[in-house]
This record gives C-alpha cells, sequence and structure tokens, in this order.
C-alpha cells in the first residue's frame, strides 16, 4: 500500500513537471524527492534506518542508509487520512489516547505491519524522549540493534566533544551493519552538499523577510524540518536553488505585492498535518504566515576536516536541543528579523515542547510586543478537532491583532 502510494505520487508529479519543463515548480520538486525517499523506505532493497527528528541524515547518506525520522511517516498518514485505522491499532494495544499521534500513527502502522522493517535504529534525545521511546519500541518489535544519540541542551565545548565521540561511535555501528567502512570522498562530498544547501537557506529565508514577504502561507510549511534530510544530497542542493529561484521571481514580477499581508505571522513548532483550512482562513482574513519557528540555520558551515565536531556543533544548535530559555530567544530573534504581529502556537496533545512551554513562550514573546495565540489541537489525528471552536479563536485573534 505505502509503496504504491509513494510510486503514484513520484509519477504524477514527474508528468506535471515535465508538462511544465521551463518552470521552477519548487513545492513540486520538493515533494517529488520526499516522494521518492518515501519510495525508497518501501521498496525492500536498501539499507534503512527509522531515526529521531535530530539525527545526522546527510551523514547516514554518505554511509549508503536511507534514513527518515519516524514522524515524517505519521505526518503522512495524517495528510492523506489514513491514520485512523493506525491509531486505532496502536490504541487497542495500550498506547494512550493522549499521547502523541505522531507516535501512536507510526506505532500503529508497525503493529500493522505497514512500516518497513528497518536494518537498524538510531534514536535521539532530541526533541523528546517520546519519540526516544517510541523509536526503543520500534528496535523491540523488530528485534533490531538501537544506537541513542544522548544529545547535550548547552553548547559548551565539553557538550561538543561528548557529543562528536557519539558521533564517531555511530559511524562504527552503522560500519558494522553495512559492512562497509566511511568514504572519506563521499563524506566530503555530503558535508560540501550540506554546506551549499545551507547557504541557499540562508538566502531563501532572507528572501522572505522581504516586506511583503514573497512566500505565502502554504509555501514553506515545515519546510526547515523536513528538509534535514535531504540535505547533504545533490537533490538537496537543486530544491534549495529552486526555492531560492521561486521567491526571487515573485518579486521581479511583482507577485508577492497582489497577496493579503495585513498581518505577517510566525509558526511556532509544527503545523497541522490533516486537511485543515487554516491557510484560507489566514488568507480571508488578511494574515500571512511568514516564517515557520524551524525555518532556521543556526549551525555553522560544516568543516571536513573536523566532521564529527562540526555535527555535533549543529545538532546541539538546533531549538529543540536547546533549553526552552534558548529556543525562546531564537524565536524572539525570528520575530524581530521577519516583523511579525503575532504568533501561532499549537500546543500539540501529548507533546511537551508545544504544551509544556507554552507559558514560557508567551511570556517570551509578550516581552518584546508579540502576541501569541495557544491553539489546544491535535496537529496529527483529525478525531479531536473542534474545527469550529478553532475558528472561532483564529478569528477573534486576527481582530484583535487588527
Amino acid at each position: 500500500m505505502m509503496y504504491e502510494h509513494f510510486d503514484n505520487t513520484v509519477k504524477g508529479i514527474q508528468d506535471k513537471l515535465n508538462q511544465d519543463p521551463e518552470g521552477i515548480n519548487a513545492r513540486k520538486k520538493y515533494v517529488l524527492e520526499l516522494s521518492r525517499l518515501g519510495r525508497k523506505l518501501y521498496s525492500k532493497n536498501e539499507t534503512i534506518a527509522w531515526c529521531g527528528v535530530t539525527a545526522p541524515f546527510d551523514l547516514l547518506s554518505s554511509m549508503g542508509v536511507t534514513s527518515c525520522f519516524v514522524e515524517f511517516v505519521g505526518a503522512m498518514l495524517a495528510s492523506t487520512q489514513t491514520a485512523g485505522f493506525f491509531f486505532e491499532g496502536a490504541e487497542d494495544e495500550g498506547f494512550a489516547t493522549d499521547s502523541c499521534a505522531y507516535h501512536r500513527a507510526v506505532m500503529g502502522a508497525v503493529l500493522k505491519n505497514a512500516m518497513p522493517e528497518p536494518d537498524f535504529i538510531i534514536g535521539t534525545s532530541s526533541p523528546c524522549t517520546a519519540g526516544l521511546a517510541i523509536v526503543e519500541n520500534f528496535a523491540h518489535q523488530y528485534k533490531k540493534d538501537f544506537f541513542v544519540l544522548n544529545i547535550p541542551q548547552n553548547y559548551t565545548k565539553d557538550a561538543i566533544k561528548y557529543l562528536s565521540s557519539q558521533v564517531e561511535e555511530l559511524v562504527g555501528f552503522v560500519s558494522a551493519h553495512t559492512k562497509k567502512p566511511l568514504s572519506k570522498e563521499k563524506l566530503d562530498l555530503a558535508l560540501e552538499n550540506f554546506n551549499l544547501s545551507s547557504q541557499l537557506l540562508k538566502d531563501i529565508y532572507e528572501l522572505a523577510k522581504t516586506k511583503p514577504s514573497p512566500v505565502d502561507s502554504r509555501l514553506l510549511r515545515d519546510f526547515g524540518v523536513v528538509m534535514a534530510l535531504l540535505m547533504g544530497t545533490k537533490a538537496g542542493v537543486d530544491i534549495c536553488q529552486a526555492f531560492k529561484d521561486e521567491l526571487n521571481h515573485r518579486i521581479k514580477t511583482g507577485r508577492h505585492h497582489a497577496s493579503k499581508e495585513k498581518k505577517r505571522l510566525m509558526w511556532i513548532q509544527n503545523r497541522i498535518q490533516y486537511p485543515f483550512p487554516m491557510d484560507n482562513m489566514l488568507d480571508d482574513l488578511g494574515a500571512k504566515i511568514v516564517v515557520d519557528e524551524l525555518n532556521n540555520v543556526t549551525w555553522e558551515p560544516m568543516d571536513t576536516d573536523n566532521p564529527y565536531e562540526s555535527i555535533a556543533k549543529r545538532m546541539i544548535s538546533i531549538p529543540f536541543s536547546m533549553s526552552t530559555s534558548e529556543r525562546i530567544k531564537t524565536m524572539q530573534n525570528l520575530a524581530l528579523e521577519y516583523q511579525i504581529d503575532g504568533a501561532i502556537n499549537p500546543c500539540h496533545w501529548g507533546c511537551r515542547q508545544g504544551t509544556g512551554a507554552r507559558g514560557l513562550i508567551s511570556k517570551g514573546m509578550q516581552d518584546i510586543n508579540v502576541p501569541v495565540l495557544n491553539l489546544e489541537i491535535d496537529c496529527v489525528d483529525s478525531r479531536n478537532l473542534a474545527k469550529g471552536q478553532i475558528e472561532t479563536r483564529v478569528e477573534a485573534f486576527m481582530e484583535m491583532l487588527s
């Protein structure tokens, strides 16, 4: 079922791109490459690793491993409205209905044999202990070896040294399973591609700051966190270039002036994954999401002479690896750089990052005169959606901003 879904998506998008060979079509190219990744995960002839969100996917790719964070599948099941069957499967086995639905969906998929069996599993302590617990569950279900990267919250010399030694151990772990040593040449190429993509991301985000912004509420949704899966590859560079070209084209043709932008918004954490007319609502209200919290380059360029240290620094610099106070400082800086008027924080059920930090985030943003709308919503399980209530609260928030 899943292989066919991704295969049909690849063929459909490729046909559309072939009909418009001169078009930029950044979003289509992005979805095409993610669908190709999905197809590889389900093709049964790849070395597969299921991972935590902040795993070093560029390193794994350079070692011939097709890897992905498990939440990607949870989001995909929600977006295709097929998650309900898998939620029920997980809940029937005792998984609590108030736990994170990303993880419930993929655990249900494991129990229903709808997830490809991995060769090994890599957990990360960031962004959440629930994510670490779910991949540990995977390891037990599949009876596979499990490697954990314990990511410190402090950006110090000792923390970097501690994590870089773990990254080096990870290389040995992967090599033991693939029976292939790490190729310095392939790793160098992956890090060079990563650096090219990172610079293009900086350019993209700089263009998004333009007033009015050339982005719409949909273009860069969940972009930063998902692009990590493609960073380090030539395809990742090409996709970033396409988005940069798209934004430059919009500015050059004046398209960004044609869109409504009475109010500029930040979206905190992840978007709502199932079909929900949030973007259309905001359009009708004259508002635009110009920045997502995780659409940000927080790391230094990768150093091919010190790859493990560079990867460790990058992993620690990601907002979800930081303490809440550091994460809030990053949000404040983004809010000022993008000149936003307000922020929407979907307090995803069962998520400590979204719900546990909501008060601190609201206070931190209020300190720079940016109001926050905290939405109590399950971003993955649409069975829990109170659609009318959410719409009313968004409308009231926009009226307050006006």
